[in-house]
């Protein structure tokens, strides 16, 4: 008897006639189960049209990959083991698609796969409570996406028999599986769509448009090849004749730029380019790499910013720049945040000021902010901050300041490693501290206090200033605003809750939650000015902050509070979700300074630099200096004001001194007083200057760009 026993785990098929299931139902059920998970994340997501060309697409590439999984399958000889395989493929495709509809549902946005990975620690380790209020938000799509896994477990011998498919029905299945695929791919790079499936490759994009396994074949594909090259020629502007220029040059001292932001300090204009010593064209030359060739002719026909009546109006005095969590215009309210209100009201007042959804979260609006450059995906899945802690930065605000003798410190008061900030930040040049790593708070809560962190680090570089008259320029990343925004998962709103309902009874606890724990920020900063003026150097300081992101956690399945929040519903749904605040005060500043230019998160580098006289290159970033003045509003340029928003998959909006281009519309409006002389030429420019920046944004730190222009200073 044992030996008729020896082998029952897992044994060869043999052919004995008998079959427990049918071809059909074989060859289909993997197909089936793909296009149910990629239908269900369809259906579950209210920013993705339903019926439109990509669920063909869709439908092929998941009828492709479906029997591609039962080909190789089918051609197991140990049916149990084939069997195992199949329902481990099936499980782990579940997992992929609620993890995606996860990061869809709390960040707005797809993940990729290497992306998640990276952060998979940090969010289990720091934000577990979090993580299990999102999972019990998700059961009914769980559920539901288990279902394929329970149906395989009660069709397994049906699905995978005894008995693997005769040969002619395998090459039916072969030729299907490639007629699909090919079909698909044609449909994808032969359309408007192909940059999505090929050079501008994201999660974010591919996902609506063809489908996450797709998506998730395409990231792996290009860990190994590398993403396919942006057509960077159609990127080049026409030349024009101001683009080269000498840094020799200065402008005409008579010139009064229009657009010139009004009540400036009654000084001298400086003139001239802001340009650093670069042969940007002579760079081209001797260059035999394609890709940095390319781009040293672009960065030589950008037209750089003049300098302008604020040119060095900080020079030698100190800054203090903080990255805000969720920060938005409506945490602003003269009662509740008076210090907020004051800073906003007394020192430059930004009317038209961005923060963009780069979709990289908290690290994208901080690479903004701290770098100049647009943050980027890079491969679909590495996000641009987290690549260029091993990339050449020495233009960072960080290094230009401490080239001027300053002493350059950093905070965040969370994990320091979180993000990996503590190697992007320390790569930038700050000597940088959070949780864990040399900054101590009193109290171990979620979220922390920024207050505390405050009273923690100022007097260290105010009294170095004080004493020995060491200048500062000091780096805040703060988190007493993150979300959720709740009385139970935010400590500062539960610290705040009292004086919030009892100035607005009426709004959802969200609403209140999110004031109420931005009120700590206000503290901080009340804190931060009450130091410096007790010191005696708030006019030798500049305070500048914006938020990182818009606080998009308070976009829930049950209603949008970030709406009732602002007490209207989206008309430019691209572009004024986005609109933020730009504190930029000093006690210097007499009367309030205001500035009407269109401007965003990257334009907060350059005009730093501009303010406070450092030499730089505005050429370099993908922001400009605000205040510069050397363009016409109603004429193209490349060096106007531009704010840029992320393609999230039906191209890029964008904001001109001329007017608003909607993606989602395709429509532009031009602003009251302006007329184009040719408005379709005109959009399509500046779209093409839009595409332009964001594909060189990209390669700046993809291809270490920086290291090839100061390479004799390396």
């Amino acid at each position: 008897m044992n030996r008729f026993r020896k082998n029952r785990g897992i044994t060869p098929y043999r052919h004995t006639g008998r079959r427990t299931g049918s071809p059909l139902l074989s060859a289909l059920f993997f197909p089936a189960v793909i296009l149910y998970h990629e239908l269900l994340l369809r259906l579950f997501d209210r920013d993705t049209a339903f019926f439109d060309l990509a669920l063909l697409r869709t439908l092929l590439f998941s009828a492709a990959a479906g029997l591609v999984v039962f080909f190789l399958l089918d051609l197991l000889p140990w049916r149990q083991a084939a069997r195992i395989a199949g329902g481990v493929v099936i499980g782990l495709g579940t997992v992929l698609l609620c993890v995606e509809r996860g990061c869809r549902a709390t960040f707005g946005v797809y993940y990729g796969v290497s992306f998640m990975g990276h952060m998979a620690g940090d969010v289990a380790g720091d934000f577990a409570s979090t993580v299990w209020s999102v999972v019990l938000g998700l059961i009914p799509f769980i559920l539901l996406s288990f279902v394929p896994l329970a149906a395989f477990i009660l069709l397994r011998q049906s699905v995978i028999p005894d008995q693997g498919q005769d040969t002619p029905v395998r090459i039916i299945i072969a030729a299907a599986l490639v007629a699909c695929q090919l079909t698909a791919y044609l449909l994808s790079i032969l359309g408007p769509v192909k940059n999505y499936y090929t050079y501008e490759f994201t999660a974010n994009t591919a996902i609506p448009h063809f489908g996450l396994l797709t998506s998730a074949r395409l990231e792996l594909e290009y860990a190994v090849v590398g993403v396919p090259n942006a057509p960077l020629d159609a990127f080049l502007d026409d030349p024009l004749p101001t683009a080269t220029v000498d840094p020799s040059a200065a402008a005409d001292p008579s010139d009064n730029p229009s657009g010139a932001a009004s009540e400036g300090p009654s000084v001298p204009t400086p003139s001239g380019p802001n340009v650093l010593d670069i042969d940007f064209e002579a760079l081209a030359e001797g260059e035999a790499n394609e890709t940095i060739q390319s781009m040293h002719q672009y960065f030589a026909n950008v037209i750089p910013s003049e300098k302008n009546e604020y040119t060095g109006m900080f020079e030698g005095k100190n800054l203090i720049l903080l990255t805000a969590e969720g920060f938005s215009p409506y945490a602003i309210d003269q009662e509740l945040t008076p210090t907020l209100y004051k800073l906003t009201h007394e020192g430059f007042v930004f009317n038209n000021f961005y923060q963009p959804d780069w979709t990289l979260s908290t690290t994208g609006g901080e690479f903004a902010v701290t770098t100049g450059v647009i943050p980027n995906w890079l491969g679909g899945s590495d996000a641009s901050p987290l690549v260029s802690a091993s990339r050449s930065m020495p233009i960072t605000l960080a290094k230009l300041f401490a080239a001027e003798g300053y002493i350059v410190p950093a905070w965040h008061n969370h994990t320091y490693t979180y993000y990996h900030r503590d190697e992007y930040l320390g790569n930038f040049g700050y000597d940088y501290h959070g949780i864990g790593n040399g900054l101590e708070l009193a109290h171990d809560v979620w979220p922390n206090s920024d207050l505390e962190m405050m009273e923690a680090t100022a007097d260290s570089y105010i009294n170095a200033y004080v004493e020995d008259g060491t200048p500062f320029h000091a780096y805040y990343m703060t988190v007493s605003g993150h979300g959720y925004y709740s009385w139970g998962g935010n400590a500062m709103s539960r610290k705040h809750q009292e004086a919030v309902e009892a100035k607005y009874p009426d709004l959802s606890e969200t609403s209140q939650a999110y004031l109420a724990c931005n009120m700590e920020l206000d503290l901080a900063l009340e804190y931060l000015v009450d130091k410096l003026e007790a010191a005696g150097i708030a006019d030798d300081t500049l305070i500048v902050m914006t938020g990182d992101h818009y606080p998009y956690l308070m976009v829930t399945k049950e209603a949008d509070f970030y709406n009732e929040l602002r007490g209207f519903e989206d008309t430019e749904s691209d572009t004024s979700r986005y609109r933020n605040t730009l504190l930029m005060w000093s006690g210097c500043i007499e009367e309030p300074i205001e500035v009407d230019t269109p401007c965003s998160s990257i334009d907060i580098v350059p005009t730093i630099c501009n303010l406070f006289g450092l030499a730089y290159d505005s050429r370099l970033y993908s922001g400009r200096d605000i205040f510069a003045a050397n363009y016409e509003a109603d004429q193209y340029s490349n060096c106007m004001p531009l704010v840029v928003f992320a393609n999230k998959g039906k191209g890029n909006a964008w904001i001109t001194a001329a007017g608003t281009y909607e993606c989602s519309t395709k429509t532009f409006t031009p602003n009251e007083g302006i007329e184009l002389e040719d408005e379709e030429d005109y959009v399509k420019r500046v779209s093409r200057l839009v595409a332009a920046k964001v594909n060189y944004s990209k390669l700046i730190i993809q291809e270490d760009y920086y290291k090839y222009v100061f390479a004799d200073s390396e």
